[in-house]
């Protein structure tokens, strides 16, 4: 079932440009907090010799098909669902020296054309391992923390590339982000821009390269020191760029997209949960292709 079955993609940029408006006059006012993708939650550990785990589950797809930037008809019923499962860890050489890894196991499933009319696809399995080595420059004044992030990252060809829906292309991919974030006793916020360059994969196979915007803007709404607990609600914007794959057997497509929506994010002494929903404000698809849908993103981790 779709939330926004009546809606059209012009509807949507319509409510995006009143989303980024609100947000303007907001930002004039006050500053803002967030998290990034990093494990634990971007949060923990922040001490040498630190190290966590975090487990997610993000789930995402949908049966809209677009053309450029328009719905039209799907009378084969084409869909695509993707349900993620990510263990992920950290470690802490120092405050500002990490390395961190990030592995999934997929369950997917797709309705694809066949002549006249359709058949589903479906795999499960491991998907490619990251690596990366998150360096940060950290600076403090008083209750006021800022610091500038640069991660180089690997992904390593893990993943099942067998089936008629492989989760990976066998490929060895590599990738940089940077990033910028700042923090109070209340408010935060992060920017951070990323690459990932997509290498040819078994079979000639290649999905395209990535890039993306992350912006994160949140509000810590509840403290309590004595017990150690905590809770942020945040938005979140995420905009990305995929490059037309060589691909049509790991379902990758390109174009433009713009998700966005709230976090909410809860801490008890070393245990961190966090839950994010973001919906599709702008798609602009290279040719005909299934919008990405709704995104729900639920994890929690733990720090020691």
């Amino acid at each position: 079932m779709k939330l926004f079955q009546s809606s059209t993609m012009r509807d949507r940029q319509s409510l995006f440009v009143v989303v980024l408006s609100a947000l303007a006059l907001f930002q004039l006012s006050s500053p803002t907090y967030s998290y990034a993708d990093q494990p634990v939650m971007n949060e923990a550990p922040r001490w040498a010799g630190g190290y966590g785990f975090q487990f997610r589950h993000e789930s995402y797809g949908s049966d809209e098909l677009l053309r450029d930037d328009s719905e039209i008809d799907n009378p084969l019923g084409l869909s695509r669902y993707v349900e993620e499962t990510w263990f992920e860890g950290v470690y802490t050489f120092d405050r500002s020296k990490r390395v961190t890894f990030k592995l999934p196991y997929v369950k997917q499933r797709r309705r694809v054309a066949s002549g006249d009319s359709s058949e589903q696809q479906k795999n499960e399995g491991l998907g490619d391992l990251v690596l990366g080595v998150p360096l940060k420059l950290y600076e403090n004044k008083g209750a006021f923390t800022h610091s500038f992030s640069i991660t180089p990252s690997l992904r390593l060809p893990t993943g099942k590339t067998s089936g008629d829906f492989p989760i990976s292309n066998g490929s060895w991919d590599y990738g940089v982000s940077l990033s910028y974030s700042s923090e109070d006793t209340r408010w935060s916020q992060l920017y951070d821009i990323f690459y990932w360059r997509d290498s040819d994969g078994k079979h000639g196979r290649r999905d395209g390269d990535e890039a993306g915007l992350n912006i994160d803007w949140g509000y810590r709404v509840y403290t309590n020191d004595p017990l150690n607990i905590g809770a942020t609600l945040m938005l979140d914007i995420s905009a990305r760029y995929n490059e037309r794959g060589d691909s049509l057997t790991t379902g990758a497509s390109g174009g433009t997209r713009i998700h966005t929506g709230p976090i909410f994010a809860i801490f008890k002494d070393n245990i961190i949960f966090r839950v994010e929903y973001k919906f599709p404000a702008y798609e602009d698809t290279i040719g005909t292709s299934l919008c990405r849908g709704q995104e729900l993103n639920v994890g929690i981790g733990a720090a020691f």
